[in-house]
């Protein structure tokens, strides 16, 4: 994050649209790649329902996510 947007920062209410989603929040990236691609398409559905992130298709993510994996050692 930039220094000076830090000092502007702020918590984001509950239940605000821009909080990172149940499925998402606090993962790191190995965490969060090994989820992904253990998913099925319902359980990829249920996740990003109603989401932009439903655009990139299981197939994309999963393959995001193994470069991810392939990154991270």
């Amino acid at each position: 994050m930039c220094p000076w947007n830090v000092k502007f920062a702020r918590a984001l209410p509950a239940g605000s649209p821009y909080a990172a989603r149940g499925f998402l929040a606090g993962k790191d990236a190995r965490t969060l790649a090994e989820h992904i691609l253990a998913m099925d398409d319902d359980a990829y559905r249920a996740a990003f329902r109603g989401s932009a992130m439903k655009r990139a298709k299981l197939a994309g993510l999963q393959r995001n996510a193994r470069v991810a994996l392939g990154n991270v050692g």
